[in-house]
């Protein structure tokens, strides 16, 4: 099952835990204090870019009459679409700059160009899944309703066709979002009246939404109407596409660990930190890919300090590392294409059931809890990560005497006359 005491699982005493709490209070306050014009001027610049390059891309699928031409637009709108949705709309939304006090660049204020309300997706994020991350019961965005990513999820036979929903989820996914918030929504109103409110709001948004992509913004090209609906509607797949595997590979590859409710019960805010580093992964990226990835390819960061600016990740990333090394903790950061490909392993694998599995619910690559170090427990000051490394070690050398094992059960002996 998942885990549940997290302290036991990494490997630390209660006042390691609590130490590396305050270190990561004290880094937290360092950012805050140093936050300023240059941070300031970076969400400027990025608004700027994001929405020149939007109209750079429209003016080019407008006014050119190649394919070539109408594919580099397209291109270049899911490129400003992605930036308005992840660096502005989810860090905005996240309240990263509400300490500027600039009323347009505020998480109060900021509407995104997606089809689900800021105000509910605010909510079912912010809190619910940032509090309680990776909890079962807690964060609905553990497989967000629809796929089985931990086998702490029993086996339906509904999870035969999960690949089909995971196509469909990722094809659609800015529906999928805007639809979890509402959910959200509606599950915390207390009263009928207010449940309808939460839904004439996403209608509205929703309406507002379509008409403006499918409408309103192809009236406008004339008779070059079907050219720009056709890029509008290829620009929102590439964006869903693109939100939907950095969101993935942040959340759902190997070593992004499942917690049970029980171990968020009377949690410290050093087990918080820990549960966060656990339970996310990064992806590898340079300056570009972390921009057009909102910098969540600092999944890690992010989930450490979702309210401090964007911009700061890489550095704070570095900071973290080093305390991951010094505790003797996993740092999990692979390339962008590993990390995706494990997270797609666990959604095709988890569709059939467990006794097709070889691995046991205490240690899987996808779920694991403190119960797989109990067969072979560590040396006293062995870390969590010396300690992986030795069940792994332990592992491949089982499969490898199985392997000698079905091999030798094989050979016939053979007798001449």
């Amino acid at each position: 099952m998942a885990i549940t005491d997290v302290a036991a699982y990494a490997h630390l005493t209660p006042a390691d835990v609590d130490e590396l709490g305050s270190r990561l209070d004290d880094l937290r306050s360092e950012i805050e204090a140093s936050r300023g014009s240059r941070d300031a001027n970076y969400i400027r610049r990025s608004i700027l870019l994001q929405r020149t390059l939007d109209i750079a891309a429209r003016l080019v699928i407008h006014t050119t009459r190649s394919r070539t031409g109408w594919a580099l637009g397209t291109a270049a709108l899911a490129v400003a679409k992605s930036i308005e949705n992840m660096e502005l709309g989810h860090n905005i939304g996240h309240g990263q700059w509400d300490w500027m006090n600039d009323p347009e660049i505020h998480s109060t204020t900021w509407e995104w160009d997606m089809v689900g309300p800021s105000s509910q997706w605010r909510y079912s994020h912010n809190f619910r899944h940032h509090v309680y991350t990776n909890v079962l019961d807690l964060d609905d965005d553990i497989g967000f309703g629809v796929l089985r990513v931990t086998r702490d999820e029993p086996w339906q036979p509904r999870n035969l066709i999960q690949p089909l929903h995971n196509l469909l989820l990722a094809v659609t996914f800015e529906w999928g979002i805007a639809r979890h918030g509402l959910h959200s929504d509606q599950e915390r109103a207390t009263s009928t009246d207010e449940a309808a409110e939460y839904s004439r709001a996403f209608k509205h948004k929703a309406g507002k939404q379509m008409l403006k992509d499918y409408l309103y913004v192809p009236a406008l090209s004339g008779r070059r109407w079907r050219r720009t609906l056709t890029a509008n509607a290829t620009a929102n797949l590439l964006r869903n596409l693109w939100a939907y595997a950095v969101i993935f590979c942040g959340h759902f590859p190997d070593g992004a660990q499942k917690f049970t409710p029980e171990a968020v019960r009377d949690e410290t805010r050093g087990e918080w930190y820990l549960r966060q580093m656990l339970g996310t992964a990064n992806f590898d990226a340079g300056k570009v890919l972390a921009f057009t990835s909102g910098n969540l390819c600092y999944q890690i960061e992010h989930h450490l300090f979702p309210d401090l600016p964007s911009n700061r990740y890489a550095s704070i990333s570095k900071r973290v590392r080093s305390l991951c090394h010094e505790y003797d903790l996993p740092y999990n950061s692979e390339s962008l294409v590993r990390q995706f490909l494990r997270a797609q392993r666990t959604i095709l694998k988890l569709a059939v059931p467990d006794r097709f599995l070889s691995a046991t619910s205490d240690d899987a690559p996808e779920t694991a809890s403190e119960q797989r170090f109990v067969a072979q427990p560590s040396a006293p000051g062995v870390g969590l990560r010396t300690a992986l490394r030795h069940a792994a070690e332990r592992k491949r050398a089982q499969r490898s005497s199985r392997r000698r094992r079905v091999a030798s059960s094989l050979l016939v002996p053979v007798t001449f006359a």
